[in-house]
């Protein structure tokens, strides 16, 4: 390069893309600083620092991570940590940003190839590096053998949120094997006292809370399932023993990948915390011939020192402004209405209508038909596959039904499960051998299901055909995608057997790939990723849907619990949360409308309640309440959100606080799980207002303890705080505030 310092190079650089259909946000970028001579990367954004470099080894080292250190501040040389003894090297207690499985590598590498003639030796070295429009890669290389990776890094400059990916690339004159594939390892700072914290779950108890001590040995959260999973999401934080809700540091980081993926926190034997996250190496091997390459995930990784209130907030932004469909100006979820519990298979033309007549009176803005529209669709055991309208239920197809639908003012919705086949269908009897299967070998089902194998080209061109034709022919304003079942005997027999563990990465490559085209052929068509509930929300299917249904329990306290998880990772403006009938299915638990309501008043609101069943009553209540949802949506949706109160642990209350992006609205919304001994309910102090301005308080539902004032500024409610006046079992209040 001419004319610039090839000592120090400032350039400005943007986040990582590297994931096909990842929206761009017009964020500004950050700037990292580049020291040529010393081989030293440092990327600055937010509150944030991330330096790594080139050790005297020429290997790629971790330097630094963690909050925004001054420009001039020195950053120690990367230089090899000393062995400890022999059985403790060097190799094994450096921290490299990319380590391949050789040298003596004995702790978990970043990638693991296997050779043709049985070597499975690789020790990457630097090579060079440049910048390549928004990003910079770095390129490494095996020390003998040509096998090349580039690593991608990049830093949004408004979070500090790092995006980290891989790509390695075959140039030998032979195959190799990808055994381990990561998108990144990340080093933490020295320190002996890390908690981690992980999302947990399974059908119908999702995104469940979990934090230990992290100490020698290694932590694994995994998903073999093929799919995104229920029992484990790919995000983690690790903090300090001191760390709370709203003080102390976090380091946080979540994948974005929708198949089976594996993150791993390891303890060196020195004590150094690395975190690890990629495709699943379990079942894994993806042949390369010459010439051939493959790309990693990317890993989306943060660090606040605010605490998880914090972590949460610069997460939830990013997500808003980065990775959304139609970030950073995001479409307020409409309100929708889902027929799915008043009727569930025994949909039809005159039901359908009745619904959506009740349903617009109430302010409705979506009106979405679930399961049983289709094919010989009359129960979960046929029809599946076959995406044609039911002429018995509908004679003269969907129009009627969506004219009538949009005379009322409200959008159209289907639901839709393009993955999966029935036996019991004509695609299927067409077409056996589409399904992911081994030859010979037993085709496991659940509920009555298959899956087929998406990553097969006539697979895929046969969905983009009929999902295109469905949207074409009718006035389809939103798609619920759902995918409910897991992977079993992953086979793919059409193609070589050293090629059919390809199936992990093709088959997810195609799903985006089919999203994005359907998506380019009917740009104002939304989708809502559903998979039985939340087995699939993760940022990778996120930069490709516009909403998530976060649980099918839709019991309004246990997803007090269920939301509170989620919200530890991902952006209260694309969580679903309906309103169902009480007792719930779940749990037959009884609850009121109001309570009901306010449950799902902190996240997309959907009613899923069969209409025909409600009373007068509960119309002009439902009514008034979504009429209030509309004042405050956009701030519950996109606006800050802070925990006051968590319902972890057995908490009796719970309580959350949507703070507006401007500071002129805010609304909290509190929860009494089951009062006694007359225990008076505390005052919460609210977070996040601006303290000069003025708030007048209103009341959505519930009430507040006497002489409260009906204003007062924002530094008098953060400090004085808000006394609901919640009596009794099961009781709720939502609460606004707004500038005056």
């Amino acid at each position: 390069m001419k004319n610039i310092d090839r000592r120090r190079r400032t350039v400005c650089m943007g986040m990582l893309g590297g994931l096909a259909g990842l929206t761009m946000g017009n964020a500004a970028r950050a700037r990292p600083t580049i020291d040529d001579a010393a081989h030293v990367f440092r990327l600055d954004g937010g509150a944030v620092t991330y330096a790594f470099g080139v050790n005297p080894d020429g290997r790629l080292q971790t330097m630094y991570w963690g909050s925004a250190l001054s420009p001039d501040d020195p950053l120690p040389a990367p230089a090899p940590v000393a062995e400890n003894s022999s059985n403790e090297t060097s190799i094994t207690v450096t921290p490299f940003e990319y380590p391949g499985f050789g040298a003596g590598l004995t702790v978990e590498p970043a990638l693991k190839v296997t050779f043709p003639d049985g070597v499975r030796d690789l020790d990457l070295r630097y090579v060079g590096h440049q910048l390549d429009g928004d990003r910079i890669l770095v390129r490494l290389k095996d020390v003998s053998r040509a096998v090349h990776v580039t690593l991608a890094y990049a830093m949004e400059a408004a979070t500090g949120i790092l995006t980290r990916s891989a790509l390695v690339e075959n140039r030998t004159n032979g195959w190799i094997q990808v055994d381990q594939m990561a998108a990144a390892s990340i080093n933490l700072p020295y320190a002996d006292d890390y908690r981690l914290s992980y999302l947990t779950g399974r059908w119908a108890g999702e995104f469940a809370l979990q934090t230990r001590p992290v100490g020698p040995g290694a932590t694994v959260i995994e998903s073999r399932k093929g799919v995104t999973s229920h029992q484990a999401n790919p995000w983690i934080a690790l903090s300090r023993a001191m760390t709370e809700e709203e003080s102390g540091p976090v380091w946080f980081g979540a994948l974005g990948w929708s198949g089976a993926w594996r993150i791993g926190v390891d303890v060196d034997a020195l004590g150094g915390v690395r975190m690890t996250a990629g495709y699943n190496p379990f079942d894994f091997a993806y042949r390369l011939k010459p010439g051939e390459r493959l790309s990693s995930p990317v890993f989306h990784a943060g660090y606040s020192g605010e605490g998880f209130g914090g972590a949460s907030r610069l997460f939830h932004r990013y997500q808003r402004t980065r990775i959304l469909p139609g970030a950073p100006a995001l479409r307020p979820r409409p309100v929708l209405y889902n027929s799915w519990e008043a009727t569930e298979f025994a949909v039809d033309e005159a039901g359908q209508m009745a619904l959506a007549e009740k349903a617009a009176g109430l302010g409705i803005e979506r009106f979405v038909v679930d399961d049983g529209w289709f094919g010989a669709r009359n129960s979960s055991k046929a029809g599946l596959g076959d995406w044609v309208v039911n002429t018995r239920k509908f004679p003269n197809g969907l129009t009627p039904l969506i004219k009538r639908v949009n005379d009322l003012g409200m959008e159209f919705g289907l639901w839709v499960e393009p993955e999966m086949v029935n036996p019991d269908s004509d695609l299927y009897r067409a077409h056996p051998d589409w399904v992911i299967h081994f030859p010979g070998r037993t085709r496991s089902e659940a509920r009555d299901q298959l899956v087929l194998n998406l990553a097969r080209k006539d697979v895929y061109d046969h969905l983009l055909m009929v999902l295109d034709r469905l949207l074409g022919a009718n006035n389809i304003a939103f798609l619920k995608w759902d995918h409910n079942r897991a992977w079993s005997e992953p086979g793919w027999p059409q193609v070589p057997p050293a090629e059919q563990q390809r199936l992990y990465v093709t088959y997810v490559d195609n799903l985006y790939k089919l999203l994005g085209e359907l998506r380019r052929r009917h740009p104002k068509v939304e989708i809502e990723s559903c998979a039985s509930g939340g087995g699939r929300v993760d940022l990778g299917i996120m930069a490709l849907t516009d909403e998530v249904w976060v649980s099918d329990n839709t019991d309004p306290y246990d997803r007090l619990l269920i939301q509170d998880g989620f919200s530890q990772a991902y952006a209260p403006a694309i969580m679903m949360a309906w309103v169902t009938d009480s007792p719930n299915w779940v749990n037959k638990r009884a609850t009121s409308l109001e309570y009901r309501f306010l449950s799902s008043m902190q996240g997309a609101l959907g009613i899923g309640a069969n209409l025909n069943h409600w009373s007068a009553n509960d119309f002009t209540q439902a009514k008034r309440l979504i009429a209030e949802y509309k004042r405050i949506r956009v701030t519950v949706q996109q606006g800050n959100l802070y925990r006051l109160i968590s319902p972890q642990g057995g908490s009796a209350r719970s309580a959350t606080l949507s703070v507006a992006q401007d500071g002129n609205q805010a609304v909290l919304f509190a929860f009494l799980h089951s009062g006694g001994m007359r225990n008076p309910a505390p005052h919460i102090q609210l977070r996040g207002l601006d303290p000069r301005k003025t708030y007048a308080l209103r009341t959505i539902a519930g009430g507040v303890a006497p002489r409260t004032p009906k204003q007062a500024s924002g530094a008098y409610w953060m400090g004085q705080g808000i006394q609901p006046n919640l009596v009794g079992d099961f009781q709720a209040a939502a609460i606004v505030l707004e500038a005056a």
